[in-house]
């Protein structure tokens, strides 16, 4: 077996740098508050639960908070970069295709209808993520059948038909915000994207999904490799767009609608993370995307840390953040010259 080569080495230590900055991103989020904590105390906290306030802090408060910033981040970067590749635009995120107005739509319901009320135990709660992953996937279902060909999905049709179905949501969302009346504030906070309250079993969920989802994803790095050049040159080299673009496209979307069903719709994030990746990583999807999901939870976190301190006593929507600092961000990473 050849010894892997120094580009390779240098993406893997790139990989690790990453990878320690969002330890170091997830101990400055978990130790800055009312009440400071030092990683020490937050490490020993972890580890070593007790009753006393820093443990009380940690476990109920930050610590899921924070888990919920790296799933989320790691969720939305790593589908932006898939479906770049996917569709061959570099301006593509992972709400390209309608799913995320979907999901919005319905979460929205799931809010004003109290979906899951009176759901006891784990599921408490869980009512606006079930329906806005329904809403999410039914969306992506519609697109799809809209953009078949003689049975095949074209790129181009797709993402048009995604557009033009985002806009129809979008419409039907801004209805149910005048119906829903003294809950429109409600189902506004958290179309903006809104970390808080970030219960165990949304974090648990959303790890989940981000541990079968992720390794699937990364299974078809090899492939988005060549779909990124053109479907041409990918049938001549064995790989069947036809066959790989669906399954992509199923797995970024529930990637997407699990997220916006918990956090609501977080702008820009998904769409700078990927561009950060590949300067750091270059345009090999099987780093590149990795890297891109590490770069999306670095991001939220301190985009979360930066809401929740931006105004005095009360808390900025994330989504807000990351569009007012991605937005000016990505302009000048793209007018940057190599």
């Amino acid at each position: 077996m050849a010894a892997p080569s120094a580009r390779a080495w240098s993406r893997r230590a790139v990989v690790a740098a990453l990878l320690g900055f969002v330890v170091l991103m997830a101990l400055l989020h978990m130790g800055i508050g009312t009440i400071s904590l030092t990683p020490g105390e937050i490490i020993t906290a972890i580890f070593q639960r007790s009753d006393d306030t820093q443990s009380h802090i940690v476990w109920a408060l930050r610590l899921p908070r924070v888990l919920a910033c790296l799933c989320a981040g790691a969720l939305l970067g790593m589908t932006g970069s898939a479906f770049q590749a996917l569709f061959r635009n570099p301006l593509a995120d992972p709400y390209v295709v309608g799913v995320s107005s979907g999901a919005a739509v319905g979460g929205a319901l799931g809010i004003v209808l109290g979906v899951g009320a009176g759901w006891g135990g784990w599921l408490s709660g869980l009512g606006p993520l079930a329906m806005g992953t329904v809403g999410g996937l039914g969306a992506l279902a519609l697109v799809v059948s809209l953009s078949m060909r003689r049975g095949v999905l074209d790129p181009s049709s797709l993402l048009l038909t995604g557009v033009v179905i985002g806009a129809l949501l979008s419409s039907v969302l801004s209805l149910i915000l005048l119906w829903s009346g003294h809950d429109s504030n409600v189902v506004l906070g958290w179309l903006l994207g809104h970390m808080s309250p970030a219960h165990w079993n949304r974090v648990t969920t959303m790890a989940t999904v981000l541990a079968i989802t992720a390794p699937l994803l990364l299974r078809y790095a090899k492939q988005l490799n060549v779909l990124a050049i053109g479907d041409d040159t990918a049938q001549r080299l064995g790989v069947d767009p036809h066959r790989h673009r669906p399954i992509v496209l199923l797995i970024g979307s529930i990637m997407v609608a699990v997220t916006v069903g918990s956090i609501g719709i977080v702008g820009f994030l998904g769409l700078v993370a990927p561009h950060i990746a590949r300067r750091l990583l270059g345009v090999d999807w099987r780093y590149s995307m990795l890297g891109a999901g590490l770069v999306g939870a670095a991001l939220l976190c301190g985009a979360d840390l930066l809401a929740q301190r931006i105004v005095a006593n009360a808390e900025v929507p994330v989504g807000i953040v990351t569009a007012v600092i991605g937005a000016p961000f990505l302009i000048a990473l793209m007018r940057r010259k190599d």
